[in-house]
């Protein structure tokens, strides 16, 4: 039976692959794939779990008092007996053989399917009974996150080979973290769709750094779609169809093949200068996430790095974080892959939804904070944890005297935070010489991300070197919405008077001060928005590499001062309807923003 669903389109394009399901637990595990020679030790992972989980059932058996209910030792039977039937880890072992799942993915992907097949069932006692299956598969992820690996072994992450056969591979989820978005980066999946999540959350970034197409905030999408459904993801529209119809498949099919053609027409301008119609030069940079990003930025014709989001190499480590020399190791191989072009280091960026163990944003959100936007993250983590701080410091500082390296301040809003940040600069230069380490006096900007920072751009720019205009946080603290939430994001408006007035405001500040300006956003790669910060004064774009020839092609097209001309009428209107061609509802559909 073919069906639609309706999310939000965050990545552009379309996807059509078989539906690979990661199931949502209470405790999180890893997801990767594992290659032919692990499949055996994986096997072997499961089953000294199983033993594991079946000794602590027989010993709570056995040590069960006198007076406690009959009850009880039923249930514990019950949970041995779906301990050892075959439907639970007879069909696990099929995962990790045809799939090549880890262990702990492939009894998630199983737990999906018997928990619908109870779900389904008429007898009320027997569809309860899932509540205990879920409770053995708890019991055996634990096992598995706790158990004695060093007799198998770490299984290594695999990602550059599909497992589905000939068949493409679709993600479906509830969410993902960007972490684990990092895992399916080698080109695994050609696409994802999830029940939650908002234009700009960090995982729809990943997705767009990723390119392929994405649709979030799709909301029962990971209960309804099947492991296996063959499934089309219309990145463009925010619309997944289910086991569609051979002549949908075959429509969507042409769709695929007419924008590959466009992809190599738009790849001719890789290396043709950025230049509008009435002659101004503009710089397309890249974001990148990891230093293995960079050969991609030159590719695409990127002139340096504008953002590299050093938190990547910081998430999905457990309590581990990396210490100074694995990141400069990490920072200098950007710089040397990069040629001599400048790259910008972000420092850590925490927080919100970006938690550093395997929690879930989700999960941080509620259990640990209010509202974690609205606390310790970015700058304030850092300067939480000085001895961190200044490692990290001292990394990008050393990795500068292999090529050109800027340093790039988060979410800078108190002149206290900027004069702290300089003192540990200064103390982490001051370590560098006594140790004799060699270094470069880096060029030290400012992220723009919230109101306060464009109201005191004056005072910051007596301390900095050069400010980024990070949008999707600038949109997000203006108009106070929660960037990654679905139920809210109707109303996540880059359009909005107030914001194009403070990013026009940002840039014209920084200009008349002869300060270097940039915008590092998703705004600077979505090509809607390309005119209108041309007419700004904009003059520096950063953006993930797949879509700088897009942005180019619009450049060339454009004319400077023409652009200048629509911008007054955009900052007096009153909402979306002032852009001319622009309806509320077709924000809300995605035709804007990307």
């Amino acid at each position: 039976m073919s069906f639609q669903l309706f999310g939000l389109p965050v990545s552009r394009g379309v996807a059509i692959g078989r539906a690979v399901l990661v199931a949502s637990s209470r405790v999180d595990v890893a997801h990767y794939f594992i290659d032919d020679a692990r499949v055996e030790d994986e096997i072997g992972r499961l089953r000294v779990a199983r033993d594991a989980v079946a000794g602590e059932l027989s010993l709570l058996k056995r040590d069960m008092p006198a007076e406690a209910p009959a009850e009880l030792a039923a249930l514990l039977d019950v949970h041995l007996m779906l301990l050892h039937d075959d439907s639970l880890t007879g069909a696990t072992k099929q995962w990790i053989v045809e799939r090549h799942y880890n262990a702990e993915w492939a009894l998630s992907a199983q737990l999906e399917v018997l928990a619908r097949q109870f779900d389904e069932m008429e007898d009320d006692y027997l569809r309860e009974r899932k509540a205990d299956l879920e409770q053995v598969v708890e019991r055996l992820l634990r096992a598995l996150a706790h158990g004695p690996e060093a007799a198998f072994g770490a299984a290594p992450a695999v990602g550059a080979r599909d497992f589905a056969g000939e068949d493409p591979l679709v993600l479906v989820a509830n969410d993902i973290a960007p972490a684990d978005m990092l895992h399916f980066k080698g080109g695994v999946f050609t696409g994802f769709v999830t029940d939650v999540g908002g234009r700009t959350s960090h995982t729809a970034i990943v997705a767009r750094s990723m390119d392929i197409p994405a649709v979030v905030g799709a909301r029962e999408a990971s209960r309804i779609i099947r492991q296996d459904d063959w499934v089309i993801i219309d990145g463009d529209s925010g619309v997944v169809i289910v086991n569609p119809s051979p002549i949908v498949l075959e429509e969507y099919r042409f769709r695929q093949r007419q924008a590959e053609l466009e992809r190599q027409k738009l790849a001719r301008l890789r290396h043709t200068p950025a230049v509008t119609l009435d002659g101004e030069r503009v710089e397309l940079l890249a974001n990148i996430e990891m230093p293995a990003d960079a050969p991609a930025a030159l590719d695409a014709g990127a002139l340096g790095v504008g953002l590299f989001r050093s938190e990547f190499l910081f998430m999905n480590r457990g309590g581990e974080l990396p210490g100074e020399d694995e990141q400069f190791e990490a920072y200098r191989a950007a710089v040397e892959a990069m040629n001599g072009l400048p790259v910008t280091i972000r420092t850590v960026d925490i927080g919100a939804d970006k938690p550093l163990d395997r929690m879930s944003a989700s999960e941080l959100r509620h259990e640990h904070a209010l509202n974690p936007a609205l606390g310790l993250r970015a700058i304030r983590w850092s300067l939480s944890e000085p001895g961190m701080f200044r490692q990290q410091l001292r990394a990008i500082l050393r990795a500068s005297a292999y090529g050109k390296v800027r340093l790039l301040i988060p979410m800078v809003a108190h002149v206290s935070e900027v004069k702290l940040t300089m003192e540990a600069l200064a103390r982490a230069k001051q370590q560098l010489t006594d140790a004799g380490k060699p270094f470069v006096d880096v060029e030290v900007g400012a992220m723009i991300e919230v109101p306060a920072a464009v109201l005191m751009l004056p005072v910051f720019l007596r301390y900095f070197d050069f400010v980024s205009i990070g949008t999707n946080d600038l949109i997000q603290y203006t108009l106070a919405i929660d960037r990654a939430d679905e139920s809210v994001a109707h109303l996540y408006d880059p359009w909005h008077p107030a914001v194009l007035g403070l990013i026009a405001s940002t840039i014209q500040q920084a200009r008349a001060l002869g300060k270097h300006v940039s915008v590092c956003g998703e705004m600077a790669g979505d090509p809607a928005f390309t005119e209108t910060l041309l007419g700004m004064g904009l003059r520096s774009f950063s953006m993930h590499p797949a879509q700088i020839s897009a942005i180019k092609q619009r450049i060339l097209r454009s004319d400077a001062r023409r652009c200048a001309g629509t911008v007054p009428a955009l900052l007096a209107g009153d909402g979306p309807s002032a852009q001319p061609g622009v309806s509320l509802a077709g924000l809300r559909t995605g035709q804007l923003t990307a």
